[in-house]
């Protein structure tokens, strides 16, 4: 069995149950303190009042600052109250015993799990970052000594290998999908697959905190049977255990009770239009369908999603109501050009921004932009937005802002993020978009503990979505855009972890005849910059390419193009890449944290067409229609890549430090003037 754990807590190794997270060894309480009594007065009224709860579940608080202990307990959906009552009292004083005078802990026995801390994991705003953590993966074998694979596992064919995968990852799936929406407040779900051929049946459970939305809960169980592809690899059991939400699976009968979710063999393909939404309806009809031909499986998963999405749209989801919402006349949508454009498009008062923002509390601030805060913001209907306001002092002054609001409110993309309106009255500029809960790529793939939930399959996704996203805006849109600050942290994530390009603040259009424009005022970030562009001016679809590639490279790697950090002798991850590529120890550049011996080719093509994109030639970068070809079809050969750009740039040991200076804007979107 694979046990992999996530939680919002330092790496600690897990050894046999239960399973342990110790926390930080500096923040400790003492023996008999007031925090060590508020722990133990915590883990009673917990244990008793998860006990007498329908759902075993309970969370609170005791004490006040700097004594305060916050604490959640959970039993497993199928115990019962007096199971539950010895677990969680077993927990508790197991807790203590595991990570002694730990000011956080979080324990998972097999039927309950329990965490204290001193830090308040209960706010709402942690639900929607469900995948905060960091992982820890053990391979072991269970008590019945059976053989560590499913029969037919064999990871040097890639049929047996992607058929027990889709039948791992649909059981899982169908089981979640059942725990998030169709098991009400309990959010507890069983299933059984029945495979049929010599193949062994499949029990699996699925399991969210109570307290979570329906939505959020399907985020947490959607995002982590995404690490089971990467983790599980055939074994014949698996258990994916965080905070929020947990996953299992087993050959063996492990719960007690009938499943609640039954899939009849034999089983290819599981076809759920709704995955490919953020927020999946009830109302809609899951369906497991016997496939016989693949292609009319995609076929018909293609055409189920296209209407459900227009279904959706014409219900008016997600969208203002505009009897709740007060927005600008419409003589003034000329004014800005916008008249014609998508009725979801609004021009909002600044009286309904502030209530939304509540006056822009910083409890709602999501974070610093290069122009400005950022901050979560709800209407009165409940719709969830993102609202950029823009500084004054920013540089982005009153055209810049227009020209954000007419490009973006012209290009609809779903690896595009959605702008829902916009505000401007006197010196307030503000955009308003649609809000994602995961927040930016960057706070995934620069953080040490929640880089590990990123497995290879959901970075390739990321990959593909960003270049589909750019193909659009350098082809397929009514305009030709060129992005100009493509990077890390203005790729946002939605509920699935799809990526959408953001800030379009640079960007700029170009005519369909252009194939390179000179400008006098050079902008973006620095360590992404296309070098013809920073050095002349020149700027061109492949500066785009350029960023991409740079991108790439980091997602691939989990580390900054940056002058914060040396790679080898070089000042960059682009000559350390190359270095290593040329060498043929392209492994050593690759994230330590990925499992990547099924994925070994496509990770290796991902690196090539990253080095592709960043060489020192524009001429020799593909466009991304090239990119997209290379990343889709595995048959293609790629060609070899020249030198990068700034390969030539090394950096003596003893000037490490003046050059880290020199370029310690490196993730600032910055404003320069001297191009030609």
């Amino acid at each position: 069995m694979i046990i992999v754990v996530l939680l919002i807590l330092g790496f600690t190794p897990i050894a046999a149950q239960p399973w342990q997270i110790c926390g930080d060894p500096a923040v400790s309480y003492m023996s008999n303190s007031t925090y060590h009594a508020n722990l133990e007065h915590l883990s009673t009224m917990l244990t008793d009042k998860a006990t007498a709860s329908p759902y075993h579940y309970a969370n609170g608080s005791v004490g006040t600052a700097p004594d305060i202990v916050y604490g959640l307990t959970l039993c497993r959906g199928d115990v019962n109250s007096t199971t539950c009552h010895a677990c969680i009292a077993n927990a508790s004083l197991g807790a203590q015993q595991l990570c002694p005078y730990r000011a956080d802990v979080t324990v998972f026995y097999p039927t309950c799990r329990l965490r204290f801390s001193s830090k308040n994991f209960l706010h709402p705003d942690n639900y929607s970052l469900i995948v905060d953590g960091v992982v820890d993966t053990m391979n072991t074998t269970d008590t019945t000594n059976k053989e560590p694979t499913l029969p037919n596992w064999d990871p040097g064919n890639s049929e047996s290998v992607a058929d027990i995968t889709k039948i791992i990852s649909g059981l899982l799936q169908e089981t979640a999908w059942h725990a998030a929406y169709d098991s009400g407040a309990w959010m507890f779900a069983t299933g059984r697959m029945d495979v049929g051929g010599g193949f062994p049946s499949l029990f699996s459970m699925a399991q969210c905190v109570p307290n979570l939305s329906h939505n959020d809960c399907w985020s947490c169980l959607h995002v982590i049977t995404y690490m089971a592809t990467d983790n599980f690899a055939g074994r014949q059991g698996g258990r994916l255990l965080a905070l929020w939400c947990n996953l299992r699976y087993d050959t063996v009968h492990f719960y007690s009770g009938d499943p609640m979710v039954t899939i009849m063999s034999p089983v290819k393909e599981i076809v759920r239009s709704a995955t490919l939404l953020g927020v999946p309806s009830r109302k809609h009809k899951r369906s497991v369908i016997k496939v016989v031909v693949p292609v009319l499986a995609s076929i018909i998963g293609l055409v189920i999603s296209i209407i459900f999405i227009r279904r959706r749209r014409k219900k008016g989801n997600g969208s203002p109501d505009k009897a709740n919402v007060h927005v600008k006349e419409d003589d003034e949508t000329i004014v800005w050009g916008l008249k014609g454009r998508s009725s979801d498009f609004m021009l909002y008062d600044f009286p309904v921004v502030l209530e939304a923002t509540i006056n822009f509390s910083e409890e709602n601030k999501l974070g610093q932009g290069g122009f400005g805060p950022v901050y979560k913001g709800r209407f009165p209907d409940g719709l969830e937005i993102a609202v950029k306001r823009l500084a004054s002092h920013s540089g982005q002054g009153f055209t810049q802002f227009k020209n954000e609001v007419q490009l973006i409110a012209k290009l609809q993309h779903t690896n595009l993020v959605r702008l829902l309106g916009c505000c401007s009255q006197e010196e307030e500029k503000i955009l308003i978009y649609e809000y994602l809960p995961n927040k930016s790529l960057d706070l995934f793939i620069f953080d040490e503990t929640r880089r590990p939930l990123l497995c290879w399959s959901r970075r390739l996704a990321i990959i593909e979505g960003i270049a589909q996203g750019l193909l659009y805006l350098h082809k397929h849109s009514r305009l030709r855009v060129i992005h100009r600050d493509l990077k890390a942290s203005n790729i946002l994530l939605d509920h699935d972890m799809n990526p959408k390009i953001s800030d379009f603040g640079l960007a700029k259009i170009f005519s369909i005849n252009d194939t390179e424009v000179n400008t006098d005022r050079i902008v973006g970030t620095y360590g992404y910059m296309a070098p013809e562009y920073a050095s002349e001016g020149l700027f061109s679809i492949k500066s785009d390419v350029f960023s991409f590639g740079v991108l790439t490279l980091e997602i691939v790697s989990g580390k900054r193009s940056s002058s914060f950090h040396r790679y080898g002798d070089f000042i960059n991850l682009l000559g350390h890449a190359w270095q290593l590529w040329k060498d043929e120890k392209w492994l050593q550049i690759v994230d330590t944290a990925l499992v990547i011996e099924c994925h070994t080719s496509e990770i290796m093509r991902c690196v090539n067409i990253a080095l592709l994109c960043v060489q020192e030639n524009a001429a020799d970068r593909p466009t991304m229609s090239d990119v997209i070809a290379m990343i889709t079809s595995e048959s293609m050969t790629l060609p070899e890549p020249r030198h990068p750009a700034y390969f030539y740039i090394r950096v003596p040991e003893e000037e490490t430090s003046m050059v880290t200076d020199l370029f310690s804007t490196n993730d600032m979107t910055m404003s320069a003037l001297g191009g030609r």
